[in-house]
C-alpha cells in the first residue's frame, strides 16, 4: 500500500524510499545470461507490470558486474559487460527503486583452496559439497566468509551503483556447521559442544539456538554498517523466509530493516491459499506496521525444484490475491532471464494492475480485528522439527476454522505481549503455545485482569521459554485448572460426550443437535478444575475402549473427565481452555464438529457477534482495513474443490455472500462500492448492523464503505 511521503522524504533516493516501493520485479540471473539476455525486453516488462521497484542479481556466488574484489567469481559470460549496472541504470530511468541481490551460500573451488576455514563442515568435520551442485562448496554463515569477505562485496556494490538496498538470499546457513571456527567459538562462549540433533530438552541445543541468533544478528549489524558508510540512505534487507522470524533478534531487525519480505513463493502439497495471507499476518504480528513484500514465483514450488516451470495462471492469481488482501506488496520472481514459456507474462501483469487499482482505496487504512491468534515463536524457536510441525498444525487448525467461520482476525507474536499490542484485541487465542516464559504468562494474566478474554488449548504454558517442564501450567490460575498428570497420547477411538445441562452448552454445541457424542482428539493433558472456581464443562471424555475386534468396540465406563473448561474471568472477559490437541486434529482430518467447537468457543469468549462477519455457503478469506472515512473489506474467493491441493486449474465464481458490519449509531454510510467490479451497490440496515449482499466474483473483491 503506497504511503504519502513527508516533504523531506521526496525524491527517488529519499531516506524513506521503501514507502513507495510497492510492486516488485525480481530477475535472478543465471551464469550464462550475460551473453544472451534481452535488456530492452526486461525493462519493457517492468514498465508493463507498473513495477516501481526491482531486485536484481548482483554478486556473491556469481558476480554480474566487473568486480575488483579478489575471489569474487565473475560470470564466465561477463566479458567486458555489466548487466547488473545496465539493469540498474534502466530501472532508474523508469523511476524505479533498485535492490541488489547477493547470495553467499556457496563458493567455487578457488575460494575453498584459498580459505578452507570459510567452508561449512558436516558432523564428521568434512567440508560440505553443495547438495545440488557438488562442484561447489557450501559456506559457513557464522564465520569469516560472512564477516570478512561479503562485507567487501556489499561495500563495492553500494559504492559503485545507485541502489537503495542490498538483499541477501540464503545468507543464514544450512543446518549446524561443525567447522573448527564454529566448534571452538561455541564451546568457548557457551561451554557446550555443538549439538548433534535438535533436542529442545537438551541445554546444548538451547544454547546453540541462542548463540546462532546472536551471531546472525551481528551479521545484520555488520552489513548494515558497511553499506551505510558508503551510501547512507541504503539498507541491508535479509531474506527472512516465511518461518525464519524465530531465528533473529526482532528488535535488531526492526532497527535496521524498514521494509521486510516474506519468501514463500507458492503453495506446496496441501497448503491452502490462505497461507499467503497468514504470512502477512505473522510478519505484521511480530514487526508492526512496516511495509511487507510477498515473494511469489512464476514457477511451481514443489520439492522437485522445477525452477524453469510455469504455474497455472489461476494458481498464481489466487496466491498473490490473498497476500495482497492481508497487506503484502506483490513481488514476482523469475529465475533465468530466458523466456522458455511465456504463459506467465500476461497474468502477472494483470495481478500487478489489480494492485495498482486498489492502492488509492487502501491508502491510509490499518488492519482491524477483535481477535488475535498467537504465533508461538517461543515454542517454535526451540522445538525440534517433528514437534514444531505438530505445534504449527494446531495453529493451522484454529486459523482454518476462523477462515471458514468468516470472522476477521490477526496474528500476534508471543514476542509482542506488551499491553499496547495485546489490548488491540478482545480475544487472544493460543492453539498450543507450549513454551511461555514467566514474563509472557504474567503479560497474559495482566491482559485478563484488564478485561481481555483467552481461548487456549492443549499444552499452552506447560513449559518455560527454555523448554523446562513446569510442575503446574504457567497459566493454570487463568484457566481455572490444575494438572493431574502428564500428557497422554497418541490415542485412538476416543470420544467426547455432551453435557447439555451446562448453561453454555446450547451455544457451544450449536449445529450438533441430534448427536450425544463426537470424536475427540489424539493427545490429552490431564487436568481438573481448581477447587472453588466456577467452571463449566459441556464436554466430557468417554474412557478409552478398543477399536478392534469389531465386537469389542463399545464403551465400558461412563464419561467423566472434562474436555472443555469455560469460565467468566470476573474482570469482564471469558476464558476457554481445552486440554486436547483440537487444532492439530482439526487440521489433520478437518472434521466439521471440531471446526464448529473452535468457532463457537471463540465466539463465546468474545461474548457477542463480531463487528464484521461473512456468511456464505462457500469459503472466502476475509481482511478488514479501516480509516476514519472508510472501511475496506477484502474478500478472496477460496471456494474451489482444489483449495487444499494445487494447482487450481481455473477460478470458480463464489456463491453469493452476505457481509454484516457493525457501525456506531452516529455513523452515516455515504456509499458502498465494489472496487474491482467498479460498481456502487445498496446496503440494508438492521439495528446497528449494515448488511451487504456481495454478488459472485472469481478471485477477489473489495467492499468499500464510505462513512460520514
Amino acid at each position: 500500500m503506497a504511503t504519502t511521503m513527508n516533504a523531506d522524504d521526496t525524491g527517488l533516493r529519499g531516506s524513506r524510499w521503501y514507502m513507495t516501493a510497492t510492486r516488485w520485479s525480481q530477475l535472478t540471473l543465471v551464469e550464462n545470461d550475460p551473453a544472451s539476455f534481452d535488456l530492452d525486453f526486461w525493462l519493457g516488462y517492468f514498465k508493463k507490470t507498473q513495477s516501481n521497484a526491482a531486485c536484481i542479481s548482483a554478486g556473491g556466488y556469481i558476480c554480474y558486474y566487473p568486480t575488483e574484489v579478489p575471489l569474487h567469481w565473475r560470470s564466465r559470460w561477463l566479458g567486458d559487460g555489466d548487466p547488473f549496472g545496465d539493469l540498474v541504470a534502466g530501472c532508474r530511468k523508469l523511476d524505479m527503486h533498485v535492490m541488489a541481490r547477493v547470495d553467499p551460500h556457496a563458493v567455487h573451488e578457488d575460494v575453498k583452496l584459498a580459505h578452507p576455514e570459510w567452508i561449512a563442515c558436516d558432523a564428521n568435520g568434512a567440508p560440505r559439497r553443495h547438495w545440488s551442485y557438488p562442484e561447489v562448496w557450501v559456506t559457513c554463515a557464522l564465520g569469516g566468509y560472512n564477516h570478512d569477505f561479503m562485507p567487501k562485496v556489499v561495500r563495492e556494490i553500494a559504492a559503485t551503483y545507485d541502489i537503495d538496498a542490498v538483499f541477501a538470499n540464503r545468507w543464514a546457513g544450512h543446518g549446524i556447521c561443525y567447522c573448527k571456527h564454529c566448534k571452538s567459538t561455541f564451546k568457548r562462549e557457551s561451554g557446550f559442544d555443538l549439538p548433534v540433533s535438535e533436542d529442545p530438552e537438551h541445554e546444548g541445543w538451547i544454547a546453540y539456538v541462542a548463540w546462532r541468533r546472536e551471531v546472525l544478528t551481528g551479521v545484520i549489524r555488520l552489513w548494515q554498517k558497511t553499506i551505510e558508510e558508503v551510501r547512507p540512505h541504503s539498507r541491508f534487507i535479509p531474506n527472512m523466509g516465511h518461518n525464519s522470524i524465530v531465528d533473529f533478534d526482532l528488535n535488531v531487525v526492526s532497527e535496521f530493516a524498514p521494509i521486510l519480505f516474506v519468501d514463500h513463493q507458492a503453495r506446496r502439497g496441501i497448503q491452502p491459499h490462505w497461507a499467503a495471507g497468514r504470512n502477512a499476518k505473522r510478519m505484521r504480528g511480530a514487526m508492526g506496521d512496516r511495509p511487507i513484500g510477498g515473494l511469489s514465483s512464476v514457477g511451481l514450488e514443489e520439492a522437485h525444484r522445477w525452477k524453469d516451470s510455469v504455474q497455472n495462471p489461476a494458481e498464481m492469481e489466487l496466491w498473490v490475491a490473498d497476500g495482497i488482501a492481508h497487506g503484502l506488496r506483490p513481488w514476482y520472481t523469475k529465475f533465468n532471464a530466458g523466456i522458455h514459456d511465456s504463459r506467465w507474462l500476461d497474468p502477472v501483469a494483470q495481478m500487478f494492475a489489480t494492485h495498482r487499482k486498489l492502492e488509492p482505496h487502501l491508502e491510509g487504512t490499518v488492519p482491524s480485528a477483535e481477535i488475535a491468534l498467537i504465533d508461538p515463536l517461543t515454542t517454535l524457536a526451540n522445538y525440534e522439527r517433528e514437534r514444531r510441525a505438530a505445534v504449527e498444525a494446531g495453529e493451522f487448525g484454529f486459523y482454518h476454522a476462523l477462515v471458514e467461520a468468516g470472522i476477521p482476525f490477526e496474528m500476534l507474536s508471543d514476542y509482542r505481549l506488551e499491553p499496547d499490542w495485546l489490548d488491540r484485541y478482545r480475544v487472544i487465542v493460543m492453539a498450543n503455545a507450549a513454551f511461555l516464559s514467566d514474563a509472557q504468562c504474567a503479560a497474559l494474566r495482566d491482559y485478563v485482569e484488564r478485561g481481555g478474554s483467552i481461548v487456549a488449548s492443549f499444552e499452552t504454558s506447560r513449559f518455560d521459554e527454555k523448554g523446562r517442564k513446569r510442575a503446574e501450567l504457567g497459566l493454570a490460575d487463568v484457566f481455572g485448572v490444575a494438572l493431574h498428570g502428564d500428557s497422554v497420547g497418541p490415542l485412538k477411538n476416543l470420544y467426547w460426550e455432551f453435557d447439555r445441562k451446562q448453561p453454555s452448552s446450547a451455544f457451544l454445541l450449536e449445529g450438533m443437535e441430534g448427536s450425544e457424542r463426537i470424536i475427540a482428539g489424539t493427545r490429552w493433558l490431564k487436568v481438573a478444575a481448581n477447587e472453588g472456581v466456577v467452571v463449566e464443562s459441556p464436554l466430557k471424555l468417554i474412557p478409552p475402549f478398543p477399536d478392534l475386534p469389531m465386537e469389542e468396540v463399545y464403551e465400558r465406563e461412563p464419561a467423566g473427565e472434562p474436555a472443555f473448561f469455560l469460565r467468566e474471568s470476573g474482570r469482564g472477559g471469558r476464558i476457554v481452555y481445552t486440554p486436547w490437541n483440537i487444532g492439530e486434529v482439526f487440521w489433520d482430518v478437518l472434521n466439521r464438529d471440531h471446526g464448529r467447537l473452535i468457532r463457537q468457543s471463540i465466539l463465546w469468549a468474545l461474548g457477542c457477534d463480531p463487528d464484521v462477519r461473512l456468511e456464505t455457503s462457500g469459503i472466502s478469506d476475509l481482511a478488514v482495513r479501516m480509516a476514519e472515512d472508510r472501511i475496506c473489506i477484502h474478500l478472496v474467493n477460496l471456494s474451489n474443490p482444489m483449495m487444499l491441493k494445487g494447482p487450481i486449474r481455473r477460478h470458480l465464481p463464489s456463491p453469493p455472500q452476505t457481509l454484516r458490519v457493525r457501525l456506531p449509531a452516529t455513523t452515516k454510510v455515504l456509499k458502498v462500492q465494489l472496487v474491482l467490479a467498479g460498481k456502487t451497490i445498496e446496503a440494508q440496515s438492521d439495528d446497528d448492523m449494515l448488511i451487504i449482499e456481495v454478488p459472485p466474483f472469481e478471485v477477489s473483491e473489495v467492499v468499500r464503505i464510505d462513512l460520514d
